[in-house]
């Protein structure tokens, strides 16, 4: 699981039926750096399957890969990035 912040929106004109009721996030991981609130610390933006409303400038914590289809077990839905929560706040100490 990483910590990514939402920078945008995704809008599809056609979807899987799986995938009613949510939404797709443009979202950025971001490393130590960019938890410290510095620009460096940004990777490549990625997609994610939001059920949970993040809004730009959120923080997500996103699980990715196999993980991601884990909570729709038994059912299967065809997502790679999936938002688990959004957080409040992160404290990072040892900068």
């Amino acid at each position: 699981m990483r910590i990514m912040e939402c920078v945008g929106k995704v809008t599809l004109a056609k979807w899987h039926p799986s995938l009613d009721g949510a939404s797709w996030r443009v979202a950025v991981p971001l490393m130590h750096e960019g938890l410290c609130g510095k620009e460096s610390g940004r990777t490549e933006p990625i997609v994610v399957f939001d059920e949970l409303g993040a809004g730009n400038g959120s923080l997500m914590a996103v699980s990715e890969s196999a993980e991601a289809a884990a909570p729709f077990h038994p059912n299967t839905k065809p997502i790679d990035a999936y938002n688990a929560a959004i957080l409040d706040h992160v404290n990072v100490t040892g900068t």
